[in-house]
């Protein structure tokens, strides 16, 4: 248990430039509350207190703003960044060294249509290992965000993302593909990052000026077979001894 409080705190000094001691975590991050509240929710799920659970996390809710059901997966070295906000679902599964900024939703889709059927489903994405969701993201449904994957701010996420890529934007898209083992902040990798939108602009109007170079081209062949057509034929001069 201690070896695991402590790997839970280092995790967080490592990608926290704020923390400055495990003490600090130990007291003022509500991150590490909701966590450390939510090993022993989850203990007590699976043992069959499932209303005890439930209560409990309930209240951890209203002291820390972090929302995390009983009955979630979550691996080891997970961190909540800032945290007000977050919802995690209880079937979403989480891998090891994920972080989530404050107000991401790890959610289902259409939970109030046949509830009934849906008890006991998989309602809920799952996140493996090195996932980062920037602030407010949108991950809904039981799919697969794939290892070292990021999430842009914002970003309202319902299909599978592949290993590696960032995706951004409402729905979100992939906007790039290259694997990066490194830890990147809010989801969002420094640099310039292509807009798809921008991007698929930027080929339409290209193509529409291939097309209309295309119809100048024609158009101008046109007006000059025609012209050849109106002209009159020069007589032929023919010499008197023929």
């Amino acid at each position: 248990m201690f070896k695991l409080i402590r790997q839970e705190i280092d995790a967080m000094i490592a990608r926290d430039p704020a923390a400055r001691s495990r003490w600090e975590i130990a007291l003022c991050y509500p991150a590490f509350h909701a966590i450390m509240g939510y090993r022993g929710t989850n203990w007590l799920w699976k043992r069959g207190f499932r209303i005890t659970a439930r209560f409990l996390s309930q209240i951890l809710r209203w002291l820390t703003g972090i929302e995390i059901h009983p009955g979630a997966t979550i691996g080891k070295r997970f961190f909540i960044d800032h945290g007000m906000g977050v919802v995690i679902g209880e079937t979403a599964e989480i891998g090891d060294d994920v972080t989530l900024y404050q107000g991401v939703t790890l959610g289902g889709t259409s939970p109030s249509v046949n509830s009934d059927g849906q008890r006991g489903l998989k309602r809920h994405p799952t996140l493996e290992d090195g996932v980062i969701v920037g602030s407010g993201a949108q991950i809904l449904g039981p799919f697969i965000v794939r290892k070292n994957a990021r999430v842009g701010g914002n970003a309202v996420v319902l299909s599978e993302v592949p290993e590696g890529a960032t995706v951004v934007g409402i729905p979100a898209k992939i906007v790039r593909r290259e694997k990066d083992d490194r830890f990147c902040a809010y989801g969002t990798p420094l640099g310039d990052l292509p807009d798809p939108v921008a991007r698929a602009l930027e080929e339409l109007g290209r193509e529409v000026q291939t097309l209309r170079n295309q119809i100048a081209a024609l158009e101008a062949d046109r007006a000059g077979t025609a012209a050849g057509a109106d002209t009159p034929a020069k007589p032929r001069i023919v010499a008197a001894s023929e």
